[in-house]
C-alpha cells in the first residue's frame, strides 16, 4: 500500500471483512491514543486484549489510550516490563500484563491470570502472543506494525461473540 492509501485508510474505518477482522491504521501517538481511547469506552467486565508487535509499535500508547477511555490518568499507565503486572481502578479494572521477560506459560499463569480474569475488569496482555494458548478464545488479538516514524498499522482478530461486538462497535465508532 502506498502512503497516500495509508493515510486514506488512517483516516478512514480501514479494510474488514465478516470473520471478525480488521485492520486500520494511526498516523501519530495522539490518534493511537484516540483508538485505545474509545475501544476503553467499548470494553465490557472479562474482555481480554492480547497485544503484539515489536518494541517501540505503540502497545504501551496505546494501553494508555484503553486506560484513559475507562477513565484512568493517562500518566498512571505504564509499561509492566520490570513489574509484570500493573493494576489500575477505572469504570472497569484494569490488569495490565507484560509478558516480555517470563520464560514460559506457566511463569504467566504464576501471576495469577485466572484470578485476574475471574475478576471481571480489563485484562491487557502485552506480547500476548507469547501466552496466546492459555488466553480465552473469546478475546481481541491486536498486531501492531511500525510502517514508519508515526504510521502504525492494527491487525485485529475477534475470536468470540462478546469481542466480535466489541470490534464491531469499536469499527463503527472509528469510521465516525
Amino acid at each position: 500500500m502506498d502512503s497516500t492509501s495509508a493515510e486514506a485508510n488512517a483516516l478512514s474505518g480501514g479494510d474488514s471483512d465478516s470473520d471478525g477482522r480488521w485492520v486500520n491504521r494511526t498516523d501519530s501517538v495522539d490518534q493511537t491514543l484516540k483508538l485505545g481511547q474509545i475501544l476503553g469506552q467499548l470494553v465490557t467486565p472479562g474482555t481480554v486484549l492480547a497485544l503484539s508487535g515489536n518494541l517501540g509499535a505503540g502497545k504501551t500508547h496505546f494501553t494508555q489510550g484503553i486506560a484513559m477511555g475507562l477513565g484512568i490518568e493517562r500518566k498512571l499507565v505504564n509499561s509492566p516490563t520490570f513489574a509484570l503486572i500493573q493494576e489500575y481502578s477505572g469504570r472497569l479494572p484494569v490488569f495490565h500484563f507484560d509478558t516480555y521477560r517470563l520464560r514460559s506459560v506457566d511463569e504467566f499463569l504464576e501471576l495469577g491470570f485466572d484470578e485476574y480474569l475471574a475478576a471481571q475488569g480489563v485484562c491487557i496482555i502485552e506480547w500476548g502472543d507469547r501466552v496466546i494458548e492459555v488466553l480465552p478464545a473469546d478475546r481481541l488479538t491486536i498486531r501492531i506494525s511500525v510502517e514508519s516514524d508515526c504510521l502504525r498499522r492494527f491487525d485485529w482478530q475477534s475470536g468470540g461473540v462478546s469481542s466480535g461486538h466489541t470490534l464491531a462497535k469499536l469499527k463503527a465508532a472509528w469510521a465516525e
